[in-house]
Formats: structure tokens, sequence, C-alpha cells
């Protein structure tokens, strides 16, 4: 879009000289929606990423990860960027007070440094329906442009979120996995310590505990799985030439339609390999062409 390749009318906006109209450029964004429940455990557990994933036949990803903060890890990581946005742009938001915030975060010190027991399963919607879009906020480069991925906006999203959510419970509720859970740390009692993680600025509602439906829209978070943008078949061809454009291609995820897998980023990296290897072959054969012609 910074170059002139987007829609006409949102370049001219910001003062960018369209080069080609291409209005599908920043549609069709999407990023799988995460909920997770933190459970706090009696006993030491092994400190691990996630290793365990689960692939459900409603098309959700359960998995599992021990011995981290990652409930206030990805909050305090969150709340820092929504803090250095708010400074930069002097936005003073009305449903809370950078304040709150700085005070909310010295008191996570403690717990980030002794939540050595106690792991995070999160399920994560696959090929969600929900489709939003990307947007200039400016010309700067360096700035982050405006996204909006309309998390649960398709019913259909949502129903898998409470599947998922629905077999984590069920999990919990093992036999199993009772040496890892408190006896007096209930599901609702569950549900509550992660509402009171504010993993998003959404408000939060009481029905949430009872709710799987609100719990998933008040505490929907990224798993930062983002794709579209610039797909093939809108923006680019089976190439990854873009429409309209000589010698211009995009390689990366914003082309794919759906999110592979757990983690995009081996398949990110394939494709960036084979399509090196498409463009050093096109080059080697265009040049033994000029040789034979040069001959001729």
């Amino acid at each position: 879009m910074l170059s002139g390749v987007g829609p006409r009318v949102h370049l001219m906006k910001h003062g960018i000289k369209p080069l080609v109209d291409q209005p599908m450029v920043g549609k069709g964004m999407g990023d799988n929606p995460m909920n997770a429940l933190f459970v706090p455990s009696p006993s030491p557990v092994e400190v691990s990423l996630i290793q365990v994933v689960g692939i459900t036949k409603f098309d959700s990803y359960i998995e599992a990860a021990s011995g981290l903060s990652f409930s206030y890890g990805w909050t305090r990581k969150f709340f820092e960027g929504v803090l250095n946005f708010l400074n930069e742009t002097n936005l003073s938001p009305t449903t809370f007070s950078t304040q709150s915030i700085e005070d909310m975060l010295r008191s996570m010190d403690p717990l980030l440094n002794a939540t050595t027991r106690a792991g995070v399963i999160l399920q994560k919607v696959s090929g969600p329906m929900s489709r939003g879009h990307l947007e200039l906020r400016n010309t700067n480069p360096y700035d982050n442009p405006s996204v909006r991925f309309n998390y649960f906006q398709e019913p259909e999203d949502l129903r898998k979120c409470v599947q998922g959510l629905s077999t984590i419970i069920k999990v919990i509720n093992t036999k199993a996995f009772s040496k890892f859970r408190y006896l007096d740390m209930s599901v609702p009692r569950l549900l509550n310590l992660m509402l009171s993680v504010p993993t998003n600025l959404r408000p939060r509602h009481m029905t949430a505990t009872f709710n799987l439906e609100q719990f998933c829209t008040d505490t929907v978070m990224t798993i930062w799985h983002y794709h579209g943008g610039c797909q093939v078949g809108r923006v680019v061809d089976k190439n990854y030439r873009v429409f309209g454009v000589d010698a211009l291609r995009v390689i990366d995820g914003s082309t794919f339609l759906k999110s592979p897998g757990t983690n995009p980023q081996a398949t990110v990296m394939m494709l960036g390999r084979y399509m090196g290897q498409m463009i050093l072959r096109e080059k080697a054969a265009y040049a033994k062409r000029k040789s034979h012609k040069k001959q001729e």
C-alpha cells in the first residue's frame, strides 16, 4: 500500500499516488482466535513450551505448556505495547487508565517469578471463517497498520471455541490430571482466574463464568498466526507474482488462505525456500535460452 498498490480510494486518502488499483490488498485478514485456562498446580511441573497438541474432529487444536507464566507474560507484553501506543498518540481511553495498568503490572512481578507450578491449556480455532482487513493508519513505514480480525464474527468459530474449552474442561476433570490441580480449584474458579487476567481490552461479564460462549468472547486473544491480505488468486497468482505489477512477488504468510497446523513458521520457511529455488531455476533457464539465441 505504501508503494501505491492497493485500494485506490484508501491510498488517495493518505496522499499516496495509486500505481495499481488493487482492492483486495489488505482484505481477507485472518487470525486463529485463542482462549486459554491457566491451571495452578500443587506440585512442581516440567518447564515446557508447547509440545503436546491434540487435533480435534471439530477443527480446534488443544495445546498445552507448563512451568512458565504464560498468561502473565503475554499480558505484560500486551499492555506494555498498549502503554507505548497511548504514550505515542496521547490517547486517554475511558475504559481504563494507564496508571491502573502500571499498578497491575507491578503487582504481577511476584507472580512472574513464582508460577513454575502451573500450566496453560489452550484451544485454537483452526481455519476461522471470520475475516477482517488491514488499513494504513498513516504513511510512516515504521508504524503498525490498523488491523481488524473480527474474532467470532461468524457463529461457527464461536461454536468451535466452546467445543474446544469443553474438551479442556473434560481433561482437567480427569483422574490423570488430578495431581496437577488443587482440590478446591473448581472449573468456575479456573474460569474466574482467567477472567481476572486482562488478556484484551474487552469488558468482562459476570455470566462468563457459567457461559462458555461469553467466556470465549471476553477472553479471546491472538495466537500470532496472522494470515491473509495478499492471498493467492486475489492479489498474487499461483507463482506469487502480484497481479498488475512486473517483477514483484509476495512470499509470506499474507498469501495464505488459512494458517497451517499449529505454528506457520516452518511452512513459511518451506515456501520461501521452494520459491527461491523456483526463481533460480527460472533465471537459469532464461540465461540458457538467451545463450542459445546468441549462438544462432
